[in-house]
């Protein structure tokens, strides 16, 4: 009975909100792709449509120009357990240290934190319940979103489509 409570109230005090989203990012309910896809300035990396699609494989390309979703279970990113950073399959900014990955059995490669200054957050709206966008801070790519339900020490779960990620294993010495 909580949590619907919650959901309810979640969804009234984000319509609230729904008004400033709209003005601050031009968008509505029905748009899903991502800042830099709609061609919104201010990222260090921007392309063209063409461009995207050349360097990026198609899932890529769903995903960090489209905000798609990956479906559950399908990224190798899952199982990887190595030492090193994850990085935007964009552009390969340094994203996610694996210090902060866990298991979230949620089917996407989760964190309890990104790296300083790695990203952006935006509002999200798209499934009629407000939700947390995250995108990349150089080029704007979708990577994911991030839930008020993960461990300690943060309490956060960035859940990321693990076809927005590359990643580099640390040298080892």
């Amino acid at each position: 009975m909580n949590s619907d409570r919650r959901i309810v109230l979640g969804g009234l005090a984000g319509a609230g909100t729904l008004a400033v989203s709209f003005a601050v990012f031009g968008g509505g309910l029905a748009s899903a792709r991502s800042l830099a896809a709609e061609g919104k300035p201010g990222f260090a990396i921007t392309k063209s449509e063409a461009q995207w699609r050349k360097e990026l494989e198609p899932l890529q390309y769903y995903v960090l120009r489209e905000a798609g979703t990956e479906r559950a279970w399908t990224s190798p990113l899952n199982k990887e357990k190595r030492a090193g950073t994850f990085l935007c399959a964009g552009c390969d900014l340094p994203l996610y240290s694996s210090r902060t990955k866990y298991e979230s059995f949620s089917g996407w490669p989760s964190f309890t934190e990104p790296l300083k200054g790695a990203v952006l957050l935006r509002p999200d709206y798209l499934l009629g319940i407000p939700r947390t966008e995250v995108l990349c801070k150089r080029c704007g790519g979708h990577l994911g979103h991030v839930f008020n339900d993960g461990p300690k020490p943060t309490g956060k779960r960035w859940c990321m489509n693990g076809a927005a990620l590359k990643f580099r294993a640390s040298k080892s010495s």
